[in-house]
């Protein structure tokens, strides 16, 4: 989050208002200096946020499906001209074995 908020004029989480793991991504892009909002959905999404945004970071909490990922990012897509690029700082590669009894 921190390198991704170093990025961005804005930043927008999407997760539910009641994940502590998303209000903490908040909270550390407005450290890095960073306008970040936490929104649900794409409804949530207010033009005054964008008015001085050139480049917007979306970053999801743990929990949050991707269509709800994929329509914050048609929405602003249909506002205008924009460019998709995915980042991946972080490879995460845990993987847990299945308990015997589903083997």
């Amino acid at each position: 989050m921190r390198e991704l908020a170093g990025e961005c004029d804005l930043h927008l989480v999407v997760g539910s208002r009641n994940s502590s793991k998303s209000k903490r991504l908040v909270e550390v892009a407005q450290r890095q200096g960073c306008a970040s909002q936490l929104v649900e959905d794409a409804s949530e999404i207010e033009l005054s946020w964008l008015r001085d945004a050139s480049t917007v970071g979306i970053t999801a909490g743990a929990s949050a499906p991707e269509s709800l990922v994929r329509g914050v990012v048609d929405t602003l897509a249909s506002l205008g001209s924009v460019t998709v690029r995915e980042r991946e700082v972080v490879h995460e590669s845990v993987h847990f074995a299945l308990p015997a009894e589903v083997r």
